[in-house]
């Protein structure tokens, strides 16, 4: 059997906590092999030893037979393995050429020749069909755009072992469906695959094989046709893992968020939430479907103080909150999971007892005249770590960017809950977590909802917000163009009115919305 990648007995420890124990994978030439298991398991860890970030402490890896020792990027780029980030490694203000030849300038005569670069970047992108614009500046693509350039890089470099790092973390579905076809496209151009990934409708669709590890360990290696989500989702957590969220009805009570006629502009100063309204009442959960950048993120830093409201007012328990301060705001009885964990929601080198303590350090029991009781910081901080399964390598004092991406989320949704607020904001709340980690979310935000309290849900996830929601209100273009029951409507037709149709016209011969 030719492997491309061996990896045998590989183990990788950070001080006493043992990241990686024993742990075997092979990928076969031409295949693509997903590596799963939950937040926090050790799959960025095995793949950053392969691609030469860490050094393991045992075990060996062979490259087309060959037993190597990778001791950093470079070696890893040299012998044809290239990876995908999951936080793209790139500069801004660069254009895509650019990013692409960092580190690796082609020169004419001691200048840097972006012409032939650029040309050969163009070549590589109709190859694989990945429509890039080689002149395009980094700060003015999407998301998915920016993980094609990711790919281009790795491609521009002579990979043909390529490593994606949850690649789908922060796309919309028809980005994901794009990429789907692009890894299949790099398959037959004789390229082989290792695949990051917690979601099991993905690996279910693209990989070959797929290795399951559970924390730090190897628990097999599975054929995925020969499997099931089930079946990969009980390897992974240990455990029977309900899919669909268990609820009662709904029992709306009063009005706790009114949003009447609101205009907000982003920084540039053009309007992202155009003369929006909006309802959600105490006992119920709104979820707002749509495409990632038709106004959400403008929503909800202008319900939670972050950006200045151009026009219109927002009302909590029938006071108007309307460009109030955060604090002030967030002391009236909003929770905020936001979208961001890294940019607005941890200071990541502060331990987690202390980030935990973020929204009341200042309040009593843990602050008195001023001074912070930190015994009392770490007794609330561990409460909530015990109750959320907050997975760290040294409990409260664990620096908070040691954890795991699903970890630091649920340290911000205990913190956040815990505080009982009368709306808790939940944007993107499962974004880039496993099936455990999701369901174990998805069961607080309806205990929230069954104790009186108003959830609004944002998410990118159809499913997600299908599950989760009792009303779901469809953002196009800063409107809301319709409100639908999940329970009266389909996915294709709720996907129909994120590209901005209404069901009315679907019916019609070429309907627009207005």
């Amino acid at each position: 059997m030719e492997y491309v990648i061996e990896m045998l007995g590989i183990r990788k420890q950070f001080g006493d906590f043992v990241a990686n124990d024993n742990i075997t994978l092979q990928l076969k030439k031409g295949e693509i092999h997903a590596l799963l298991g939950e937040n926090g398991a050790g799959k960025s860890t095995l793949m950053n030893v392969l691609f030469g970030l860490y050094q393991p402490e045992a075990g060996t890896i062979r490259v087309r037979g060959k037993e190597v020792k990778i001791t950093d990027p470079n070696v890893a780029n040299k012998l044809g393995i290239g990876m995908v980030h999951q936080h793209f490694m790139l500069v801004e203000n660069f254009t895509v050429t650019e990013n692409i030849i960092l580190g690796s300038e082609p020169t004419k005569m001691g200048t840097i020749n972006i012409k032939d670069a650029a040309k050969k970047v163009q070549a590589l992108s109709e190859k694989y069909n990945l429509n890039v614009d080689p002149y395009a500046k980094i700060e003015d693509i999407s998301v998915g755009m920016q993980q094609r350039v990711e790919i281009l890089k790795t491609l521009y470099r002579g990979a043909d072992i390529l490593i994606f790092d949850e690649p789908t973390a922060s796309l919309t579905p028809q980005e994901i469906t794009e990429l789907m076809q692009i890894m299949k496209r790099l398959i037959e151009e004789g390229k082989s695959i290792i695949l990051i990934t917690h979601k099991l409708k993905e690996i279910m669709e693209v990989s070959d094989r797929v290795t399951v590890i559970r924390k730090g360990q190897g628990i097999g290696t599975v054929v995925t046709a020969e499997s099931s989500p089930t079946q990969l989702a009980e390897l992974m957590v240990g455990r029977q893992v309900v899919f669909k969220t268990e609820k009662i009805a709904p029992n709306p009570k009063e009005i706790v968020l009114q949003i009447d006629s609101l205009t907000v502009a982003d920084n540039r100063g053009v309007d992202k939430v155009k003369n929006l309204n909006l309802t959600v009442r105490a006992g119920e959960i709104v979820g707002i479907a749509g495409i990632d950048g038709n106004g959400q993120s403008e929503l909800i830093e202008a319900i939670t103080g972050l950006r200045k409201v151009k026009n219109g007012k927002i009302t909590l328990n029938g006071k108007e909150i309307t460009n109030l301060k955060p604090r002030k705001i967030t002391e009236s009885g909003v929770g905020h999971i936001p979208q961001d964990r890294h940019k607005h929601g941890l200071v990541l080198d502060f331990p987690l007892g202390h980030n935990i303590a973020l929204q009341t350090y200042y309040k009593q029991p843990i602050s008195k005249n001023g001074v912070i009781n930190y015994k009392k910081v770490n007794e609330i901080a561990r409460n909530i770590i015990e109750q959320y399964d907050v997975r760290s390598g040294e409990g409260v004092m664990s620096i908070t960017r040691s954890l795991s991406g699903g970890n630091q989320q649920k340290a911000i949704i205990g913190r956040e809950v815990e505080r009982n607020p009368d709306l808790l904001i939940a944007a993107l709340p499962t974004r880039g977590l496993d099936v455990g980690a999701i369901e174990f979310i998805h069961r607080r935000l309806i205990e929230q909802r069954d104790n009186g309290k108003a959830v609004l849900l944002i998410s990118f996830e159809l499913d997600e917000v299908m599950n989760v929601s009792d009303e779901i209100a469809v953002i196009y273009d800063g409107y809301i163009i319709d409100t639908v029951k999940p329970q009266e409507t389909t996915e294709n037709e709720l996907g129909l009115l994120m590209a901005g149709q209404s069901l009315q016209e679907n019916t019609k011969e070429g309907g627009q919305h207005e």
